[in-house]
């Protein structure tokens, strides 16, 4: 069992709403809040210590739109942040650790163009940077990295999951973001196996799973299995899973 584990309630905002995607897709939206702030602070006050943050809108045209949330998050509620959505330039990354994310996500981009993303761990530091690889297995059992807010398996996603596993691992990578896209929004359980298959490749990475978690017992399932942390969104929003007690196990 992993020594530490970090819960991360999730906030998706789409055109300033808290929201949440089955399966990556945005025909099959849920809305559950109009104020994203409101919905962070009632995970600060339950005890969280950090918050997932993503920019739904950006994720899918570009252009970080949360920079305004993001500071009031960080001001008034003490939570540390992990955001994306967006990001595709050395500029953005700048730009969100300036107005206060303690980690940035890359997602598409670390699919697209994992030298550049390799070039920015050296540069701003592995504790700042986490890598989003997610995941939905094919007709032939391959890990396949669909991009663009999941809507698009483009040449760049030729590349197995395995192969950038590998890849990010030799680079230094710390923090791992780790999506099984059929799952997610499903509150099916989590793919256990998926996710024994990323530590064994990349044992040195401190792995995120998110996707299909539907209560405690499932939480504590992700930490016995070696993963050090785990993204709720769909479990919290709907009262599946009580964050308090969440974090006490």
């Amino acid at each position: 069992m992993s020594a530490a584990f970090t819960l991360y309630p999730a906030i998706d905002v789409r055109n300033g709403r808290v929201v949440r995607l089955r399966q990556g897709d945005f025909a099959r939206e849920t809305h559950y809040a109009d104020d994203p702030f409101a919905v962070a602070r009632l995970y600060a006050q339950a005890g969280a210590k950090w918050l997932h943050l993503v920019d739904l809108d950006a994720a899918r045209t570009g252009g970080y739109r949360l920079a305004p949330l993001l500071w009031r998050i960080k001001d008034e509620t003490g939570l540390r942040v992990q955001t994306g959505g967006g990001v595709r330039t050395q500029a953005d990354v700048q730009e969100l650790l300036t107005v206060g994310a303690d980690r940035v996500v890359i997602g598409s981009l670390a699919v697209r163009e994992p030298n550049r993303v390799r070039d920015w761990l050296a540069q701003f530091g592995a504790e700042r940077i986490a890598v989003a690889l997610d995941t939905r297995r094919d007709e032939l059992g391959w890990w396949r990295l669909p991009v663009q807010g999941w809507t698009l398996l483009e040449a760049h996603a030729a590349r197995d999951l395995a192969t950038l596993l590998v890849f990010y691992a030799g680079a230094g990578l710390r923090h791992l973001l780790c999506t099984d896209i059929d799952l997610d929004g499903t509150l099916a359980g989590p793919n256990l196996d998926l996710y024994g298959r990323v530590l064994a490749l990349a044992p040195n990475v401190a792995l995120q799973a998110s996707g299909g978690v539907r209560d405690v017992a499932d939480v504590q399932a992700l930490r016995a299995a070696g993963c050090a942390g785990a993204v709720l969104g769909r479990a919290l929003l709907e009262g599946h899973v009580d964050l308090a007690e969440g974090l006490a196990c």
